[in-house]
């Protein structure tokens, strides 16, 4: 029985068969790091690592190259901005929706002094915009969200949230896990301060890698979360003032840093836009489908608007869990049962502690998987 993949929302696959190539040509005939040598194989690498820094600057109107921070993913990232930018006594607001990436650093931050609030969201997880500005303090030193729920797809107002941050001059961070690659996401526009994401989900890179875009005069706040070795500076045991270096000690990830500008070369050439199209597209396929299908409950927004291709499910009088499990063994629909690494999110929306199905699509899910799954999910929702 062929497989449907829908679990694109944890990482996306297929890959673009230009991946694997890349990250195999790195390997199989280049092998050389980056900062340690001179010689062509060196330089063959430094010039893709700088093409991958550049694709980024492009795709999310980003104007300062050295201010690109390559990471080994989303994680990463997101504890490099929150251990780097909050200090004992600092505030910090995130929403209600949050992922454990953003709430688990918070807690050990917490435990250090630094305080911090959850914006409200509404039942299918929207943002409630006008609870922000009372929740503002004179030391709320960033304002961090994620630009859409890993588990009920919804899209957050990020313009009005910037427009605030920006008019109080408080730094605007955003965790764009799920929408980096299916929304086109602009910078400047949006106020921000700093962009976390991830490379292997809507980017369709490898996994273990990913970046955080920094503002220049924020980056300059930032303490280094890790140290080390970057080879430059070599004569001194300081960590480098200048950017990227300051923020990417130890030897990066070579093979990922390939496989991804390979991945986003592909990416520029079909468009975000028209990604986002697609999305629309099979969202609104799948939300018609499933209007048909009784038992089965839908946790978010119910229209293609506002919203990724990211669905949760539940099965009210069912074990979701059980559901998950039969719709892989008996349909070959892949999905992701559970709480989804987001606790705070499943709060919000009600379903926790049962959590939900989820189901989520990439560029290469096709209509006829959508309808395939839909099928599947009516079946087992009779039982």
């Amino acid at each position: 029985m062929h497989s449907v993949y829908l679990d694109n929302a944890a990482t996306s696959f297929p890959k673009p068969p230009m991946v694997g190539a890349r990250m195999r040509e790195y390997v199989d005939q280049i092998g050389a790091s980056v900062n340690r040598g001179s010689y062509e194989a060196a330089q063959q690498a430094e010039l893709v690592t700088l093409r991958l820094r550049q694709r980024l600057c492009e795709l999310f109107s980003f104007c300062s190259v050295p201010h690109v921070i390559l990471t080994p993913g989303n994680t990463w990232s997101l504890n490099l901005l929150l251990f780097g930018a909050l200090r004992p006594g600092d505030h910090c607001l995130v929403s209600a929706m949050e992922h454990n990436a953003v709430m688990r650093p918070l807690g050990q931050l917490a435990r250090r002094g630094v305080t911090f609030e959850r914006i409200p969201c509404d039942r299918e997880g929207r943002l409630q915009v006008d609870r922000i500005e009372p929740l503002l303090r004179d030391n709320t030193r960033l304002v961090l969200l994620a630009h859409a729920s890993n588990v009920s797809g919804t899209v957050q107002d990020v313009q009005a949230v910037g427009d605030i941050c920006r008019a109080r001059g408080i730094p605007f961070a955003l965790d764009a896990a799920q929408t980096a690659g299916h929304v086109p996401i602009d910078f400047g526009a949006l106020g921000l301060s700093a962009l976390s994401v991830p490379g292997h989900k809507g980017l369709l890179g490898p996994q273990g890698i990913g970046a955080l875009l920094l503002r220049p005069d924020f980056a300059e706040t930032l303490e280094p979360l890790v140290s080390g070795g970057t080879g430059s500076v070599s004569d001194s045991e300081d960590v480098p003032a200048y950017f990227p270096d300051r923020l990417e000690p130890g030897t990066p990830n070579l093979p990922g840093i390939f496989g991804w500008e390979a991945a986003l070369d592909y990416l520029q050439q079909l468009t975000v836009t028209e990604v986002q199209a697609h999305d629309r597209a099979l969202s609104q396929r799948f939300l018609e489908g499933l209007r048909a299908i009784s038992g089965v409950e839908l946790i978010g927004p119910d229209t293609a608007e506002g919203r990724v291709g990211v669905f949760s499910l539940d099965f009210p009088g069912k074990d979701n869990a059980e559901v998950a499990v039969l719709l892989e063994e008996r349909f070959g629909i892949l999905t992701r049962c559970g709480l989804h690494c987001a606790p705070s999110a499943h709060r919000t929306l009600g379903t926790f502690p049962r959590g939900t199905v989820r189901l989520s699509f990439s560029w290469f899910t096709t209509e006829s998987e959508v309808d395939r799954a839909l099928e599947a999910i009516a079946a087992v929702s009779a039982e």
